[in-house]
């Protein structure tokens, strides 16, 4: 029953799980995460909350008369950099529950970052 433990320690202490929360989510805004497609032409960055920061493009790309590729690998660079993003939340949730799955208590860790 030692999980029942640790969630009652986890739930005494949510005035410090919240701190914590918010100390992490300062820590994320300053991280990036990389996409790319179109193995280089486009370069999208996405802070650790998900939101676009950033995007390059390889000159090459962008042409005038073919607006659909840049715009279907802008969409692949993005995609993949918000996944990256996704993944430093997801270990900075873990960090801060101890690997806990707080989902089975109806307990969402995504709202406070």
């Amino acid at each position: 029953m030692s999980g029942v433990g640790d969630l009652w320690d986890l739930l005494r202490n949510t005035g410090d799980i919240v701190e914590k929360a918010k100390s992490a989510q300062a820590g994320l805004a300053k991280l990036n995460a990389e996409g790319q497609a179109g193995a280089g032409l486009v370069t999208a960055r996405v802070n650790g909350l998900g939101d676009l920061v950033g995007i390059e493009f390889d000159r090459s790309v962008v042409n005038p008369d073919d607006v659909e590729l840049l715009s279907d690998l802008v969409i692949g660079a993005v995609a993949d950099a918000r996944r990256k993003s996704a993944e430093l939340r997801s270990q900075a949730i873990a960090e801060l529950t101890g690997g806990m799955d707080l989902s089975a208590f109806g307990l969402d860790m995504g709202n406070l970052m």
